[in-house]
């Protein structure tokens, strides 16, 4: 579930929790939980709602002046209306593992490990040394010109990315990406062990 920035912000800070939508069907369910721009948010509930029945408290917890405005945001289509409670439960996970520059044998192996099986599964060959170094050699490049050097289409290649930034090896800049102390970390032990000489 995608959340406007200020309205991730609301659900942190305790001024809004509640979202509404129209889907088809649910498209969330209670329990589950998602990271927003804000952290980690959880889908607290999700109801059937009218939209004559949008109170002016469901409105300002949804983070609107009115009923007539929460409406006016809402797709313009004829699908139902859901109500959506939402809960902050703490920072985003990946924050920390960006951090965390200190890799043992055991973590550089289980990245290289989870590496390996994210290029087996793509069906255009190995991507993840090429995108990481591309990345490190030209941080806050945007992403359309880090795709054309890499022969990759812009769309496939940002998916991609976050796959590396779920790793905590990557982060989003306002305009591209660079490495995580993390990923620094990875490729200088990476680096060091293909400069090693064999035994």
């Amino acid at each position: 579930m995608l959340l406007p920035v200020r309205t991730a912000q609301g659900v942190a800070d305790g001024s809004i929790d509640l979202a509404f939508r129209r889907w088809k069907t649910p498209r969330v369910k209670p329990g589950s939980t998602f990271i927003s721009s804000a952290g980690v948010i959880e889908i607290v509930t999700v109801d059937p709602a009218d939209a004559d029945d949008i109170s002016d408290d469901d409105a300002r917890r949804a983070g609107f002046a009115s009923p007539a405005e929460v409406i006016s945001k809402l797709r313009k289509n004829d699908d139902p209306i859901f109500r959506v409670g939402l809960r902050w439960v703490g920072p985003d996970p990946r924050i920390a593992l960006r951090a965390d520059a200190d890799l043992s044998d055991d973590d550089v192996g289980d990245l290289v490990t989870r590496l390996d099986r994210l290029d087996a599964r793509a069906s255009y060959g190995p991507w993840t040394r090429a995108t990481l170094d591309v990345i490190a050699r030209r941080p806050a490049v945007v992403s359309t010109e880090l795709a054309a050097e890499l022969g990759r289409e812009r769309a496939e290649f940002k998916l991609d990315v976050r796959k590396l930034k779920k790793l905590g090896l990557t982060h989003s800049l306002d305009v591209g990406y660079e490495l995580s102390p993390r990923g620094r970390a990875l490729l200088l032990r990476l680096d060091d062990e293909t400069s090693r000489p064999d035994d």
